[in-house]
């Protein structure tokens, strides 16, 4: 096994760990709190951490045995399965990306019609379509036999076998047609929307930093210092927003688009793809399934806060088991001791 195999596999392994913890945690929070239960975004964070949760137990695991064997890790027949896994799972999981954006987007330059703009049923409506737009181009790359091992990406993935170069023109439609209404599509989503939001966002700023300059204009007898540190958070707020909208969007680029690129680059016949770059942007795929918790979820005070409850639960709950384990060791102990003096 060579070095960059090596660091590829565990690659996978680490994104496919922390991808399970996180959004299992994410599903546990949803558990525990009824008040995150009650928020009309949670339907499309939930869609997102099962999507993510499958994507890691389905896919990851034969993208690890295909670098690990070098060939293909499972019969035809499930790695068709698998392929179909995969383009499902992808689509929904950027689908649900988009409608959390729209819904962001809703909220803040619509917050008083909001209530009536999203409802549970409206969500339920889009995460619908979500399911239904991919698994049209999942039954259609099934019905076509589109799905299969790929060396270049040593996963089973959307793959034209080298017999069938006939349908190369069909398949390249198809794959142009898919990765265009998925990553494109939601690319543009996500950009309208969260520009938006900032744009907004830095419009409220701008009226906070005028009313807090006029107050600290009256208070003639203010210290500097505490100017100087209203100041300072003014400018905080504003760097804020802006780095969270650039996380959202950086996030989805970054991940999505070394392989989206890839993929459209391949169709030419002239083009031949590195096997270590094509798993290097899988790889990179599947990290976003490892940060979508942290980017939507657990960063948040409502997220953390449910997740504090909880771990200080278990905890005092082991205490209290250890605790009554002690006890009973030691009111143990006592009787052996007086029984031992007795006799």
């Amino acid at each position: 096994m060579s070095i960059p195999e090596f660091l590829l596999e565990m690659s996978i392994v680490v994104i496919a760990v922390v991808s399970l913890l996180t959004n299992l945690s994410v599903l546990l929070c949803f558990i525990q709190s009824a008040d995150l239960r009650s928020h009309v975004p949670g339907i499309f964070i939930l869609n997102l951490s099962f999507s993510n949760i499958l994507l890691t137990v389905i896919n990851m695991p034969a993208t690890f045995l295909g670098v690990a064997k070098r060939a293909e890790p499972f019969e035809d027949l499930f790695c068709q399965a698998v392929s179909f896994a995969e383009t499902f799972l992808t689509t929904n999981a950027m689908l649900s990306m988009a409608a959390l954006s729209m819904d962001r987007w809703v909220a803040v330059v619509f917050p008083l019609s909001y209530s009536s703009k999203m409802r549970y049923r409206d969500a339920s409506v889009i995460v619908a379509y979500s399911w239904l737009h991919a698994l049209t181009f999942a039954l259609t790359q099934l019905l076509m036999d589109w799905g299969g091992y790929s060396h270049t990406y040593a996963s089973c993935t959307v793959h034209l076998d080298g017999g069938k170069r006939s349908q190369l023109a069909a398949y390249a439609t198809f794959t142009a047609l898919l990765h265009c209404s998925s990553f494109a599509l939601c690319l543009l989503v996500l950009c309208f929307a969260y520009l938006k939001v900032l744009r907004v966002a830095r419009s409220h700023c701008k009226r906070i930093d005028v009313i807090t300059v006029q107050t600290l204009l009256l208070l003639v007898d203010i210290h500097p210092s505490v100017k100087e540190r209203c100041l300072a958070e003014q400018r905080k707020r504003r760097q804020r927003a802006t780095k969270k909208i650039c996380i959202f969007i950086g996030s989805f680029i970054l991940c999505f688009s070394p392989y989206v690129i890839t993929r459209l680059v391949e169709l030419f016949p002239s083009v031949h793809i590195p096997r270590y770059w094509g798993i290097t942007a899988k790889c990179l795929s599947y990290a976003k399934t490892s940060s979508d918790p942290f980017v939507y979820c657990l960063l948040r005070h409502q997220y953390r806060k449910v997740l504090v409850n909880i771990i200080s639960r278990v905890l005092r709950k082991d205490h209290y088991s250890l605790s009554v384990h002690s006890t009973s060791s030691t009111l143990d102990t006592t009787d052996d001791n007086c029984i031992a003096r007795i006799t």
